[in-house]
């Protein structure tokens, strides 16, 4: 049985409590999704945030964060440096992929105890990198304990491109798993920040078929953010001391392109 790494999570919870339609993401987003000669090597940044409302929360150092290249594991962790991200703690790193291929960076933070939903929750995060025009294994499973299998290519795409994807959790699909959607608003805080027209449309919501596979076309250029949320088979004490529950998410993010525009 898991003690949790307890964490102050006051903005969270203050956030929970005034705007429910907010949803939390973990978050792994680099500079660019692919790397070539002229760039070989991204910026990468972790952080636990509401994305559309750039509201950002204490992340501590994740549990683990590695790359997954050809099936082959590359610890990470060691080069994450602390970083401000949306005012608050995350981390940073440079990643540079060694040869062509499609690397999964992924992020298994410490559990965050949510007093406003009694539960602790652990995101499963990961964005793909294609290096040097590589262009395999992008749509085969990493094993996570959770994790959401696309259909669509994770990279090279176009806003108004539908995305599909497979919830998966131990293994196995997910019927019927709701999966959150939402954009990350990069200009939240300054003039240029979109505005919602209500507060349910910060967070869009899908439900997957039987097979636990759901799609959703992302509408605006920009990173975009898919959480299944489901119920662990295990228990972590809360603060207190008291076993609760685990909210399990398997979060992926994709970059949609502005389509390209004829010159006047």
């Amino acid at each position: 049985m898991k003690t949790i790494v307890y964490s102050s999570l006051f903005a969270l919870s203050l956030c929970a409590l005034t705007s429910p339609a907010q949803a939390h993401f973990g978050m792994v987003i680099p500079s660019a999704n692919q790397v070539n000669q002229e760039h070989p090597s991204v910026d990468v940044k972790l952080s636990f945030s509401h994305p559309f409302a750039g509201l950002g929360m204490d992340l501590a150092k994740p549990a683990a964060f590695y790359a997954i290249t050809d099936g082959k594991k590359e610890d990470l962790s060691a080069k994450l440096t602390a970083a401000t991200i949306m005012g608050h703690k995350g981390w940073s790193l440079a990643f540079a992929p060694k040869r062509p291929g499609v690397s999964w960076l992924v992020m298994e933070p410490q559990p965050y105890w949510e007093p406003a939903e009694d539960v602790s929750i652990i995101h499963y995060t990961k964005t793909a990198i294609s290096a040097f025009d590589g262009d395999e294994g992008w749509s085969e499973p990493l094993g996570l304990k959770t994790e959401i299998v696309p259909s669509l290519r994770p990279f090279g795409n176009y806003a108004g491109n539908s995305f599909t994807g497979q919830v998966l959790l131990n293994g196995k699909p997910v019927a019927g798993s709701e999966v959150e959607v939402e954009f990350y608003n990069e200009e939240a805080g300054t003039p240029k920040a979109l505005k919602a027209p209500s507060d349910a449309h910060i967070t869009q919501v899908v439900k997957a078929d039987a097979n636990g596979v759901f799609s959703f076309t992302c509408p605006a250029a920009g990173w975009w953010g898919f959480a299944a949320l489901n119920e662990g088979d295990a228990l972590i004490k809360d603060p207190s001391g008291k076993e609760k529950g685990v909210e399990l998410g398997a979060v992926l993010w994709l970059h949609m392109e502005p389509f390209p525009q004829a010159a006047q």
